[in-house]
């Protein structure tokens, strides 16, 4: 008898959740979109850089150097240009930057590779109203332009595990942890408020099915969607994204399912606190959303994070869940090169069921 109930119970959120179109779209169209937006259209890579050049003699040396600059595919050289266009084409836009010659460029060059000190024989201007753009372009100019060919052949540089250095790489894992946080998280705790306010939790209570029971079985079809939106994202990331599954797709999908059970475990606190379903979703973006997106690594490093948020990231779940991820998929660690990630994950998850289940009984008391 109980058993049917659990079943019936599960069915009904199920049904309500397939019958509820608007809920159905925002569950499976966001990681899609998500995964759009910041695997193609949001990068931190820097391309099309357009680069102009002033050159009052243009000597073998400038030639070659501006010929480097032509032939790296970061960069587009629009032409010679003189001195006194340079503060219109910026301002323009362009131009992003200008790479200015001094004179004797050639003399100049040949002292600095034999040591001698002399004044610089290279400038660089640039459009610093895109930070981002203009710090990324100073050092790719930088590196073209260093001494000779045959000063540069002396430094090799190897970029490992991205190569190609492409953001959609840094960007998935992220994506990972946010979208679960939203269907779980958010999902969840709306599903749960909903019940309390139209008065049909009391209803649910007096069936012969414990209220845990009840609670698990409202979680059970978000767990089951979550688990199809992370096969939507995995085979997004690999396919579509090109992102590397170094790991192991079995390391990676048992990682996110123990993140899928703290996510629920979330959304269930905040069922508890939150009295209506506005609640709950200000709860959820405000709580979640927003540290997750700052504090996880996300976004930024947390390394260049101030001390205080470096400390306070340490009790985001998705901090730990983006760097075990991260690892998995583009360094080719296992679950044992995580550990340490995984057994935080775990304990969060006990301590956050625990305590949950522990006052959702309280409130029923």
């Amino acid at each position: 008898m109980v058993k049917m109930c659990f079943i019936s119970f599960v069915k009904k959120e199920a049904l309500h959740i397939l019958r509820d179109k608007r809920t159905m779209l925002v569950v499976m169209l966001i990681p899609v979109v998500l995964m759009l937006l910041f695997g193609f259209a949001i990068s931190t890579e820097v391309n099309n850089i357009n680069v102009a050049v002033v050159a009052p003699e243009r000597t073998d040396g400038v030639k070659n150097a501006v010929e480097r600059i032509s032939q790296n595919e970061y960069f587009t050289f629009c032409g010679y240009v003189q001195t006194s266009q340079i503060d219109k084409l910026l301002r323009s836009g362009e131009v992003n930057a200008v790479v200015v010659f001094a004179a004797d460029y050639d003399r100049r060059a040949e002292l600095a590779a034999a040591g001698v000190p002399s004044k610089p024989i290279v400038q660089l201007v640039l459009d610093a109203s895109n930070v981002n753009t203009a710090s990324s372009a100073a050092v790719y100019l930088q590196n073209i332009l260093l001494g000779t060919e045959a000063q540069q052949a002396m430094f090799e540089t190897r970029m490992l595990f991205n190569p190609q250095m492409k953001s959609a790489y840094n960007f998935v894992p992220g994506i990972m942890g946010l979208i679960f946080i939203l269907v779980c998280a958010m999902m969840t705790s709306v599903s749960i408020v909903r019940e309390k306010e139209m008065g049909t939790m009391e209803v649910l209570l007096v069936s012969p099915v414990r209220p845990v029971m009840i609670i698990l079985a409202k979680m059970i079809p978000y767990f089951v969607i979550s688990c199809v939106v992370l096969v939507m994202i995995l085979l997004l990331a690999r396919f579509l994204l090109g992102v590397p599954m170094s790991g192991g797709v079995a390391g990676i999908f048992s990682v996110s399912l123990l993140y899928l059970v703290l996510s629920l475990a979330l959304g269930l606190l905040v069922s508890i606190v939150a009295d209506t379903q506005i609640q709950a979703l200000l709860l959820s973006a405000l709580v979640f959303m927003m540290p997750v997106m700052m504090l996880s690594g996300m976004l930024f490093p947390i390394e260049n994070l101030p001390v205080f948020f470096q400390i306070v990231s340490n009790i985001i779940p998705a901090r730990w869940f983006i760097d075990a991820v991260r690892k998995m998929m583009i360094q080719g660690a296992t679950i044992a090169d995580v550990w340490y990630d995984c057994v935080i994950l775990i304990g969060m998850t006990l301590v956050l069921l625990g305590v949950s289940l522990k006052k959702f009984k309280n409130k029923l008391e």
